[in-house]
């Protein structure tokens, strides 16, 4: 989808479709006046029948008004709660609801006349950019006939009048390029896992790093076997699709500056291993390497806005496949940092992935890492669909992570992070086992990372329960990368 901004007057501009909001009290904002005064006073009196409830979200459809240049008026009430950032989001998703079964090929949307109590008009602007290009992306399925794209193609913004149109293009276009990222994300979790494959993801990275000027090496099972990287080894064990380390480096910031580095865990397919899971709902191990598919969306989006700042991403991609060469319960295996680890459970997979891109994060001496991982069942428990658990050791960096969660509605929610839920990964045969018992699996997930992470600042994000939709509506989120990439702008700002 296109987007335009435009100081207009909206009764003038030729348009398939001007999407207007009604307040609290019928009261109109500047661009309904607008329409009421080129109307001769139709648009008050279309709302006095009541056919538009006044309950926000709710939303009426009108063929023209007189007076009015573009052939369709769509009201959108916004209720006569105050105006949350939640409310504000679901007018647009309302919007592109309303009309996206229409033969509408082109809007001029003046909901960003709106003010959201805490935001500014950047946020607005930022918004309504996102939200669209969510509700209107859709699943790219391998049938034999295409799916029909939509009508609509194109959407001009109102231009606040609090911002320059330079600054405000500037906001649309950085969220634009968040949007493209989170595509990017989308599709690759959304790909059937044999498309989706480690030497897929691979090559996804490679083709982003000619198209966007991105270092990009591609560690094989050979170069891994040379490092010592026992605890990735031994998941993918039973796979013969080849495991790949993928390293990605942006320089947009000064030569010198220490790097953000982000580490995404790519299990492309989970059965469990020996351990094998439970056949119903499977088929949604292959949501499982949607951590990976987050760090190369924001990478993607990252190099789009030009981020002044260094940022590496690290993924470690396999399948976890059960075999006859697959890893056992009771096995003991070393990894990179030369910790040994009793695997009790073959299905606590992602820790022992991520624990060697853990530690290979190390020699980029990061000015902070932050890993993301579908990781655990518990979270889903823990806060259900609505936020990623957050720890970190590093208190800074938690609250960092959680005020770009709140501002891009992203949110993740910090957990704790406390030496004594070590205890239960205590091993008699190794330095530590890869699983505690069954209580506060998030906690002890995160724990068993936390012995890989000493040396830096750290923080981890489990977005087991927010990295996908199940039922009706399954397919890819692409969480968190609107999370990661308010993050790393709020750094840049300082």
């Amino acid at each position: 989808m296109e987007f335009t901004l435009k100081v207009a007057h909206p009764a003038s501009i030729k348009t398939a479709c001007v999407v207007i909001p009604v307040t609290e009290g019928r009261c109109l904002t500047p661009a309904a006046q607008a329409l009421e005064q080129a109307s001769e006073g139709q648009l008050t009196q279309i709302l006095k029948r009541g056919d538009l409830t006044a309950e926000a979200g709710k939303t009426l459809l009108l063929p023209g008004l007189k007076g009015v240049t573009a052939s369709r008026v769509l009201l959108v009430e916004v209720g006569s709660d105050p105006l949350k950032d939640r409310t504000y989001r679901t007018l647009v998703c309302s919007m592109e609801q309303a009309l996206a079964s229409t033969a509408v090929k082109e809007v001029l949307c003046t909901l960003t006349e709106l003010e959201v109590p805490g935001r500014d008009s950047a946020w607005v602007l930022e918004q309504t950019v996102l939200t669209l290009r969510e509700q209107h992306y859709r699943i790219q399925k391998q049938t034999q006939t295409p799916e029909s794209p939509s009508h609509w193609k194109k959407t001009t913004l109102l231009a606040p009048s609090s911002l320059s149109l330079k600054k405000a293009q500037g906001f649309v276009e950085q969220a634009q390029a968040v949007a493209n990222g989170t595509d990017l994300t989308r599709d690759l979790g959304n790909l059937p896992p044999n498309l989706c494959t480690p030497t897929h993801l691979a090559e996804t990275a490679q083709a982003m790093g000619k198209d966007w000027g991105l270092k990009v090496r591609v560690l094989d099972r050979a170069d891994m076997e040379k490092l010592g990287m026992g605890a990735l080894l031994a998941v993918t064990a039973g796979s013969h699709r080849p495991p790949q380390f993928i390293i990605m480096e942006y320089a947009g910031g000064k030569a010198k500056a220490k790097p953000v580095v982000l580490v995404g865990k790519g299990i492309t397919f989970d059965t469990g291993g020996i351990s094998l899971k439970p056949a119903p709902e499977m088929d949604e191990m292959k949501f499982d390497m949607c951590g990976a598919a987050s760090v190369l969306g924001t990478m993607r989006a990252l190099a789009e806005m030009k981020l002044p700042l260094n940022v590496v991403a690290l993924i470690p991609t396999c399948e976890n496949m059960p075999g006859g060469g697959a890893t056992r319960p009771g096995d003991v295996v070393k990894s990179l940092s030369g910790q040994t680890i009793e695997i009790l459970n073959t299905d606590a997979e992602g820790r022992l992935i991520l624990c060697d891109a853990l530690t290979y994060a190390e020699r980029f001496e990061p000015a902070v890492v932050v890993d993301v991982a579908t990781l655990t069942g518990a979270c889903v428990i823990a806060l259900g669909h609505e936020a990623a658990g957050l720890m970190a050791n590093d208190e800074v960096l938690r609250n960092e992570l959680q005020a770009a969660g709140d501002y891009s509605g992203d949110r993740a929610w910090p957990l704790p992070l406390w030496e004594e839920y070590q205890e239960g990964l205590k091993s008699n045969f190794a330095d530590m086992a890869n699983v505690a018992g069954r209580p506060a699996g998030t906690l002890t997930a995160a724990s068993f990372l936390a012995y890989y992470t000493k040396r830096y600042r750290w923080a981890h994000l489990d977005i087991a329960g927010v990295a996908w939709r199940s039922g009706k509506e399954k397919g890819a989120t692409g969480r968190p990368v609107r999370l990661f990439c308010r993050f790393l702008q709020q750094r840049c700002q300082g």
